[in-house]
């Protein structure tokens, strides 16, 4: 499958498309000819407008091809539909899922986009085969490496899946505004019922708090003093600014700070109960304040060990290397605690790719430098990996075997080489003489 451009956002707010489509209308002037007199239009078949008048409104779950962003028509799958207002029987607007892609990419569109010569008449309700909406090409895959990591959330049957596909299956915030950025939404976010007559929401950057409108958001802005977010700042560096954020002291800004993060997360869950978790948000710092670039958040007392329970970086940031650095981060803290770390489990497929990244940058660094032997327990104690991680991680390189009843690690400098080559860059270090942090202790 061919890879696709998705929106970028500018930092003036506005969202831009590579590739703009203009829908054919009805009411479109006729083109020229060559001789610059204009064409006269080809009256519609008789036989075409009967089929199209016994197809329309098109059913939920009809299949069809729909003119994209790229002015190309690809296969989607309708998932909802709702009347136009002022306009005739048959006018409806249709919720697409383009199904080579993810859902991220799912869009209302104007029946002019869709190609009616291609509908196939068979309503299918099933829930989309997930493994064809992830299809990706490496680069693809590599890309995705910085967007976003979904952690802990493929346990879901297939049950489950129907309910949770079925309940979010259109997205019900298009857009927000945050700081000086205007983003365009990914997926369904539960916000509260007296919003979900709202488009575009607002939000004030620093306590997250969000409105319906512009003029909300103005008044709130001259109200709210508030300069960062709300916690102890833990790491400065340069520009850089990390603060962990206690969701039982803060109890508002956790949630909130779920709903904009189930915005860009499918299959997250969203914690109401956010006492359990602490959040630690990254921030690029200016004169005008601290401005959130992403986030992971990790139970205050995990019995598995996990690390990191859920992480996102905004859209504006990704590709910057914030994602790599937020993985890391959650390592280092690890190490302050003097124990062994991993994310909550199961790893979704992209959550694996880009642990397996970092797992694989931080290991084949160690073993290009080390001399001698090195066991798996020590490459665990060194880097706050649990050697389940290790082992796999080194399994997936070939760099592992099994001999006279223990595990061998094979360090060909190199096949090292190699593998680090393809993992490609780290991204920004975290400096750890920079972090001032005491691990969580509950207060009595």
């Amino acid at each position: 499958m061919g890879s696709i451009d998705t929106p970028t956002i500018s930092e003036n707010g506005s969202t831009q498309s590579h590739a703009t489509v203009e829908p054919v209308g009805d009411d479109q002037k006729p083109l020229a000819s060559s001789n610059g007199a204009p064409e006269k239009m080809t009256p519609e078949p008789e036989a075409t407008k009967k089929r199209r008048s016994s197809i329309l409104p098109l059913e939920v779950g009809t299949r069809v091809m729909c003119r994209w962003r790229d002015g190309k028509f690809h296969p989607v799958k309708v998932i909802e539909r709702r009347k136009m207002h002022f306009s005739e029987p048959n006018d409806y607007e249709y919720y697409v899922h383009y199904t080579e892609f993810n859902r991220r990419l799912d869009e209302w569109v104007k029946l002019q986009q869709l190609d009616l010569d291609s509908v196939e008449t068979v309503v299918d309700v099933k829930v989309e085969d997930k493994v064809t909406s992830l299809k990706m090409t490496r680069h693809q895959k590599r890309k995705i490496d910085e967007t976003l990591v979904d952690v802990g959330h493929e346990e879901l049957d297939a049950a489950s899946l129907r309910e949770h596909e079925e309940f979010t299956k259109v997205k019900n915030i298009s857009t927000i505004e945050l700081g000086r950025y205007e983003i365009e939404t990914w997926y369904f976010s539960p916000f509260p019922p007296e919003y979900n007559d709202s488009l575009k929401l607002y939000f004030c950057e620093f306590c997250l708090n969000f409105m319906k409108r512009k003029e909300q958001l103005q008044r709130h802005m001259r109200k709210c003093d508030l300069k960062h977010l709300p916690g102890d700042e833990i790491y400065r560096s340069g520009t850089l600014s990390m603060f962990e954020v206690d969701g039982k002291k803060n109890k508002v800004y956790g949630q909130n700070l779920c709903y904009l993060a189930k915005l860009f997360l499918d299959h997250k869950t969203l914690y109401y109960d956010v006492d359990l978790f602490l959040f630690y948000v990254l921030c690029e710092c200016d004169d005008r304040g601290c401005h959130m670039v992403g986030y992971f958040s990790k139970e205050k007392h995990s019995e598995e060990s996990y690390n990191l329970a859920c992480i996102l970086t905004l859209p504006p940031y990704q590709r910057k290397g914030y994602g790599k650095f937020l993985i890391a981060f959650s390592y280092e803290l690890s190490k302050k605690e003097g124990k062994v770390g991993t994310p909550e489990k199961p790893l979704s497929d992209l959550g694996l790719l880009s642990y397996r990244g970092y797992w694989t940058r931080v290991l084949l660094d160690i073993l290009k430098k080390h001399k001698g032997s090195i066991s798996i327990k020590e490459l665990s104690d060194m880097t706050a990996i649990k050697a389940e991680d290790i082992l796999t991680t080194l399994q997936s390189l070939e760099l592992i075997q099994y001999r006279k009843g223990q595990h061998v690690i094979c360090a060909d400098p190199k096949v090292l080489d190699r593998h680090l080559k393809a993992a490609g860059r780290g991204g920004l270090e975290v400096d750890v003489s920079k972090l001032i942090w005491t691990p969580y202790k509950e207060q009595s």
